[in-house]
């Protein structure tokens, strides 16, 4: 019969038959769980059967069905009981095989944070601190390549929010609910996931500590913490979003603000500005200010209002776009749309009720007023990055080899 390697000592297959159970033996197999209800469909073997022929031959048999209103994850802690209860080759089966992956992937899951709530020491191979889109992302294309990988990823929160997507929803394209997902959901399969927060990295002894006096230790560290958005670092700015036409798709709460702003500006009579900003580098997503002004930008065009608005983008550095390659085709996008363009130009204070920004520029600060103002907040290393041995001199993660 196929069986599939999960990690360590198990491994899962399809329906298991009494004749197997020979084969089982001479595999080594100690430990048979039966994750298929019984009676699924005709000629199934019922489990009693298969039971008393696995205790005939020494194989310790296990009932855990999935399937109807039972899910993979009520039997997690179930599994890893009898895992951890019954050391040696254990075979997991259900009609497929993919019930059995799954739970055995919940159970690792449910150990992975039992360890990290009850500060006993972990180890994986490796460990990704961050669950966002980077910490996600760089898990599934690991396990695409290595599937029986052990890889976790560190992340305290349940919500998992897609934050590329939040520039959708700000241009109309996506609904705010589209964005955010449980984090369970997206886990790539074979992940464990510690939900817990992270306290201070200490990469001498290959270990992550974790708030509550946990730690992790790892062969690998990936660092996917993101950076923090300094709002504060723009007078006013905090206290005037979400009202008086100031927002930012950078906040999932802010970017449904955006697209009303983009729609009530179609209605509003002219003369009308709206204001672009981009901070210094480096930002999470270097091309999201332009794309916010472009999308908006879009709407007014296919409304016939975009002749009446004057769109500026504040740009903090001496080019459009860092790539070069890119420049010529977002110049073409900015001459049809008639965007002013003002490099050097960083926003410094925002006056919500008067609708004025301030930017600093080359030759002395400037106040501009707007109908609409969407603000990108300077961005600063993770301060529990900062405050490591792993930062450089920018505060962001070093690259070891």
């Amino acid at each position: 019969m196929q069986t599939r390697h999960i990690e360590g000592q198990l491994h899962v297959s399809g329906q298991v038959h009494p004749q197997d159970i020979d084969g089982l033996v001479s595999a080594g197999i100690t430990t048979l769980i039966c994750n298929r209800p019984d009676n699924e469909e005709p000629g199934q073997p019922n489990f009693e059967e298969l039971a008393q022929a696995a205790r005939g031959r020494g194989i310790a048999p296990f009932y855990l069905p999935v399937g109807g209103k039972i899910a993979p994850e009520d039997q997690a802690e179930a599994f890893a009981k009898i895992l951890a209860e019954n050391p040696g080759p254990t075979l997991a089966f259900c009609r497929t095989g993919n019930r059995s992956e799954k739970v055995a992937c919940a159970a690792r899951r449910r150990s992975a944070a039992n360890g990290a709530t009850n500060g006993r020491a972990l180890h994986h191979k490796v460990v990704i601190v961050g669950g966002g889109s980077a910490g996600i992302a760089a898990a599934a294309s690991l396990l695409k390549r290595s599937p029986a990988l052990d890889v976790a990823i560190v992340e305290p929160s349940e919500d998992h929010f897609y934050q590329p997507g939040f520039t959708m929803v700000g241009g109309g394209v996506f609904q705010q609910p589209d964005t955010v997902r449980k984090t369970r959901e997206v886990l790539p399969k074979g992940a464990s996931w510690i939900r817990a927060a992270v306290s201070g990295f200490a990469p001498d002894s290959n270990t992550v500590e974790l708030e509550g006096g946990a730690a992790v230790t790892y062969d690998v560290l990936v660092v996917a913490l993101g950076n923090r958005l300094a709002w504060d670092k723009i007078e006013g700015l905090e206290a005037a979003l979400g009202q008086n036409g100031v927002t930012s798709n950078y906040r999932y709460d802010l970017a449904p603000y955006t697209w009303q702003m983009v729609q009530k500006l179609a209605r509003t009579p002219a003369p009308r500005r709206a204001l672009f900003s981009q901070p210094p580098m480096p930002i999470k997503c270097a091309g999201a200010p332009q794309k916010a002004m472009y999308l908006s930008c879009s709407e007014w065009e296919e409304r016939g209002v975009l002749g009446d608005i004057e769109v500026e983008f504040h740009n903090a550095g001496g080019v459009l776009f860092g790539v070069p390659d890119y420049v010529p085709a977002l110049m073409e996008t900015v001459e049809r749309y008639g965007i002013g363009l003002k490099f050097g130009s960083t926003l410094v204070a925002v006056d919500g009720p008067a609708r004025e920004a301030t930017f600093r520029t080359e030759t002395g600060e400037i106040t501009r007023s707007f109908e609409m103002l969407h603000a990108v907040p300077p961005q600063e290393g993770n301060p529990i990055i900062a405050n490591s041995p792993l930062a450089d001199a920018a505060a962001t993660p070093r690259s070891t080899r």
